[in-house]
């Protein structure tokens, strides 16, 4: 073999299938493979030495909040060094398509890091992540269009169904979306605006991304009481919409609510007995992260975040919060009651007036201050004016090995891919955006044999690849995308945790995107060949 600009040689390949590993070298010239096998003879420019690791395809996260942190730091440090080599964004809310008054907003308190500052220079999806690729990123970036955004779009923060004439032009929005490289459309119905959304509303907006090949992914209406119902929903949406559907990070919260999981998963077997094409995605961690405002019921929210502050300081509408956080209120899944003050963790503040209180709970930081956890919860919202990073202790660590051994669930981080360095010591995020994928590969493959390493690697590459309908990439085969990753499947593992949460993984040699490599022997080269992977209804670019 001849003109072959990087040789993998003598590594255990797992091509992605999730058949038996096998010994040989993966060729690559330009982006893409050449050639997988016993190759013989090559003369590259460039040998990647794999003997005694692991050859697989890069591994996908299916649910990413990395927009603003590869604004920030292009070089997706935590999620590379695990293997990571696409980034899917989009959960409800997306970076566009956006009008003046959105534009307005993000740059004034951002999407999930009001930490890091930037102009917009874009409106449209299609716009922020071909610009994001200019700008120079490691990691590749794919996104779907949030249903949240394209209702902001033309609602504004108002907690009604569309109009008729208004769910047309969401709808138009969506499939512009879709033409420009989205991958499909998402919601996120436990966050407001997305409240308010109907199942109609969904099934106009799943079925005008199901006429591009688009999927319908949801953080659904309800994980806990709800999570039965909340289920149906989705398949519902799928069924009347033509769409494929994904859950997103699929789980029951709150105790009382654990049981119901093995019934979700006969709900969503049975739909997929029948032909739907329904998946998940988890996380592999038994508590979540999300904004503390998470813990204020949704009436308090119409009008976004600004108006929720003005109610916030009105002592008959805190009284009113306080009731409810006591309360069971129709509709909403109260984390605040499910969880409780004790096994809520803050993590990440916009003031840095408030940072002491990072890594406590609620309970604490109301004793600290001399006041009640209802009253702790409206205050810390208003004082950082944002919605304050928090860590919910409300899951089974069963739970988490039950879901990640299903066929059909893929793997997420649920979190911005970060480096332990500038702005992002200033918070702490969930330990998932430093370990998600290692500890899959570590603790729950190698060290409690929850799934075969073959398994595991087939729902990290080909299963979301497929899913997505993301053509070439996923495996490791003639023709496709040289995303590559070189790991050590006795040595990776994960480090960070709550209190600890800046520690990269360990145990991956080399990584490689579309045929560059970006990790090697364990460290960033500060190439930067991430490129935006358009979905299914959008031209190949030029």
């Amino acid at each position: 073999m001849s003109d072959v600009d990087v040789l993998v040689r003598g590594g255990t390949i797992l091509d992605g299938s999730g058949e038996p590993a096998r010994t040989g070298d993966v060729a690559i010239r330009g982006d893409r493979i050449v050639g997988v096998g016993d190759l013989g003879a090559v003369d590259p420019k460039l040998v990647v030495d794999a003997e005694g690791l692991a050859v697989a395809p890069g591994f996908i996260n299916m649910m990413s909040w990395s927009p603003e942190s590869l604004i920030e730091d292009g070089r997706s440090q935590s999620d590379l060094r695990q293997g990571v080599t696409l980034e899917v964004l989009g959960e409800g809310l997306s970076m566009g398509p956006l009008t003046a008054e959105m534009k307005d907003e993000l740059e004034r308190r951002g999407l999930a890091n009001p930490l890091v500052e930037y102009e917009i220079e874009w409106t449209t999806l299609g716009e922020f992540l071909g610009w994001l690729e200019r700008r120079g990123i490691s990691a590749n970036v794919a996104s779907f269009v949030g249903a949240s955004t394209v209702r902001i779009h033309e609602l504004g923060y108002e907690a009604r169904p569309p109009t008729e004439d208004e769910l047309d032009r969401m709808c138009r929005l969506v499939r512009e979306a879709m033409a420009e490289g989205a991958l499909g459309v998402a919601s996120a119905l436990i966050y407001p605006p997305a409240t308010s959304s109907t199942t109609e509303e969904l099934v106009a907006l799943a079925s005008a991304a199901a006429e591009f090949g688009g999927s319908y992914a949801s953080h659904i209406r309800g994980e806990g009481a709800a999570l039965l119902g909340s289920i149906a929903e989705l398949i519902e949406i799928a069924g009347r919409s033509g769409a494929r559907a994904e859950i997103y990070h699929l789980k029951a919260t709150g105790r009382p609510n654990w049981p119901k999981l093995g019934r979700a998963i006969e709900i969503v077997e049975a739909a997929r007995a029948e032909g739907l094409p329904v998946t998940a995605d988890v996380y592999p961690y038994h508590f979540s992260g999300t904004g503390l405002d998470s813990c204020i019921p949704p009436w308090a929210h119409e009008g976004g975040f600004d108006a929720l502050v003005e109610r916030l300081r009105d002592p008959d509408v805190r009284a009113r919060v306080v009731e409810d956080l006591g309360s069971v209120v129709d509709g909403w899944e109260n984390p605040f009651r499910e969880g409780g003050p004790e096994r809520i963790v803050v993590a990440g503040f916009r003031r840095d007036a408030l940072r002491d209180l990072t890594g406590k709970t609620l309970a604490e930081v109301a004793s600290i201050r001399g006041t009640t956890p209802e009253e702790a919860v409206m205050d810390l919202l208003i004082e950082d004016d944002n919605n304050v990073n928090a860590l919910f202790f409300e899951m089974s660590e069963d739970e988490v090995r039950t879901v990640l051994a299903l066929p059909w669930v893929s793997f997420c981080s649920d979190e911005e891919s970060q480096a332990p360095e500038g702005i992002f010591l200033k918070a702490n995020p969930h330990p998932r955006a430093y370990g998600a994928f290692a500890r899959v590969l570590g603790r729950y493959v190698r060290e409690e044999g929850i799934l075969p390493l073959e398994e595991a690697i087939r729902k990290l590459t080909s299963l979301p690849a497929e899913n997505l309908r993301l053509e070439g990439r996923g495996r490791l085969r003639d023709g496709f995308f040289a995303d590559l990753v070189v790991f050590d499947p006795g040595e990776i593992r994960d480090h960070a945790t709550p209190d600890d949460p800046h520690r990269y993984a360990t145990g991956v040699a080399h990584v490689l995107v579309n045929g560059t490599p970006v990790i090697a022997k364990g460290e960033h080269t500060g190439a930067t060949p991430g490129r935006f992977v358009r979905g299914p209804g959008a031209p190949p670019p030029a």
